[in-house]
């Protein structure tokens, strides 16, 4: 003999659903009568001030911001890159290779270098000025100048 496929948990499940279905449907009604009523409810609408923040009352106009057009930027960031050199220290130099790690003095950061940025001979231990480009591994550290 056959069991029923229907369970309790199933029949539970479908009285939710049912239940759920229901109650939208009232809400729905029920916001459909007061459309053609005219009956809007005030905390229906949220405002942004200019902060960002929601609010319940509308925004000042005295406090609005005139944006220029041309300083929205749509594109990728514009590489920055600063002035100033960073300081570092050569931790590992490979001269038949022409490569090498340089490790910054203030963060320990370690930058690869080829020997084609540097100005000078450089030996393990010395301590250099550069800057810092990305490559395709991290940044790596260029226009390398001893100290």
């Amino acid at each position: 003999m056959a069991k029923s496929q229907q369970t309790f948990n199933k029949l539970e499940r479908e009285k939710n659903r049912a239940k759920k279905r229901e109650v939208k449907r009232k809400k729905m009604q029920a916001r459909k009568e007061a459309r053609e009523r005219g009956d809007l409810k005030q905390d229906e609408f949220v405002y942004v001030d200019h902060l960002g923040n929601f609010t319940d009352t509308p925004p000042d106009p005295a406090e609005k911001e005139e944006i220029s057009l041309e300083s929205i930027n749509l594109g990728a960031a514009k590489n920055q890159s600063s002035d100033e050199k960073i300081q570092g220290k050569v931790t590992f130099y490979e001269s038949e290779k022409g490569f090498g790690f340089i490790k910054n003095i203030s963060s320990h950061d370690s930058y690869f270098f080829h020997f084609s940025e540097c100005k000078d001979t450089l030996n393990v231990g010395d301590k250099v000025e550069f800057d810092t480009v990305r490559g395709e591994k991290g940044l790596n550290a260029v226009k390398i100048n001893k100290i």
